[in-house]
Formats: structure tokens, C-alpha cells, sequence
């Protein structure tokens, strides 16, 4: 699966198509190495993401790998997908606490929905939610989209249970 393509977006492809047919097993293979690519790809339930620039022999190991319903992970990918579950921000609560709006945007973050998603579903536009999102790391002492969604999990902001995009 690639992530960027014309009409629906990879994560939200995999997403689907992973609700429609259990028994797919989805290998993102994309040049995109951004946190706000991986863990939604991952949670949209990717079992693999390798990049691009992977060495032929690596991309046939992750096809069977996940073929055979087995994790693969670029090796910068692991790192990042390791580093923010041992390293999880602990931040104090911000003087400035987050306004309704933000706590929606967050929330809807944690789900992994774009901003372009976000817009949409809560009849804004993507710059106006980028500033919720610029504003939400500001307050929260965070450096992304990732710690942001970490944070509204930990704080029991969001669910992992939360599948659908509405309410």
C-alpha cells in the first residue's frame, strides 16, 4: 500500500480495507518516514512499513513476513515506533489549559485522523486546524502529532477502542 494516492489516501484505504477483509494483511511501502504517516498507517492496521529506499531482499522478507501475519518494520521505523513507547513525554499540566476545540482536535488526533479528516469532521479548515494542532504541542510542551496522541491516551483523552469517526 502506498500512502499517497489520488482520491483516498493510503491510511485510510488500509483502514477499510482491513474492516471490510480480516484476513488482508496490508505492507505500507512509502518514502514517508513522518510520525504523522506511521502510527496512523500502523493503526489504520498495517502490519508492515518499509520505505522506499529498502534494498530489494529487505522487501521480499517483509512481503512474507507479513504474508505470513508477522510485523516488519523498516529499521528507522522500529527505532521511532520503540522510542516513543519507552520514552513516553511526562510533561506537568500546562498553565494554559486546552480549550474545548483543542481537546476535540486532540482527541481526533489520537485517532489518527489527518487534518485534512479533522477539517472535515469538524467543519473547519485544515489551517485552522494546523493552528489547534500547532497550539495543542505548544501548551503540552510537545514536539509532535505522536506525543500529542501518546499524551491524550495516557491522559484518558482517547481510546484505542475508538474505531469510528463520528460522536
Amino acid at each position: 500500500m502506498d500512502l499517497v494516492m489520488p482520491g483516498l489516501d493510503g491510511i485510510e484505504a488500509t483502514r477499510q480495507i482491513v474492516a471490510q477483509l480480516t484476513e488482508v494483511r496490508i505492507l505500507v511501502l512509502t518514502s514517508f518516514a513522518a510520525d504523522d504517516k506511521v502510527f496512523p498507517a500502523i493503526k489504520a492496521g498495517a502490519l508492515g512499513y518499509l520505505l522506499k529506499d529498502s534494498e530489494p531482499d529487505d522487501l521480499v522478507r517483509a512481503i512474507r513476513s507479513v504474508y505470513r501475519g508477522e510485523s516488519s518494520l523498516h529499521p528507522s521505523i522500529a527505532r521511532r515506533v520503540l522510542q516513543e513507547i519507552s520514552h513516553p513525554v511526562r510533561q506537568s499540566a500546562t498553565a494554559d489549559p486546552l480549550t474545548d476545540r483543542e481537546i476535540e482536535v486532540l482527541r481526533l488526533m489520537a485517532r489518527g485522523l489527518s487534518n485534512h479528516e479533522i477539517a472535515a469532521q469538524l467543519v473547519i479548515t485544515e489551517a485552522t486546524v494546523r493552528a489547534h494542532v500547532s497550539s495543542i504541542l505548544g501548551k503540552l510542551h510537545l514536539a509532535s502529532r505522536t506525543q500529542a496522541a501518546l499524551y491524550a491516551l495516557r491522559e484518558g483523552m482517547a481510546s484505542l477502542n475508538e474505531t469510528d469517526k463520528g460522536s
